[in-house]
């Protein structure tokens, strides 16, 4: 009887391991597009503000 408990928590502890490394790895994936997204805008702001300086230069 305590081997069928045992079987039955390792199978649980590992649906959970299993499911909890697919969130970070959900999570992960979500971080990345995030840090790419705002260096992509950051880029562009510096541009617009770029040729708005050189516009009221000339």
């Amino acid at each position: 009887m305590k081997k069928l408990n045992l079987n039955w928590l390792l199978s649980l502890l590992f649906l959970t391991f299993s499911l909890t490394l697919t969130g970070c790895d959900f999570v992960g994936d979500v971080l990345e597009f995030g840090f790419w997204t705002a260096i992509i805008i950051i880029a562009i702001i510096v541009a617009i503000g770029y040729f708005i300086l050189r516009m009221f230069r000339r």
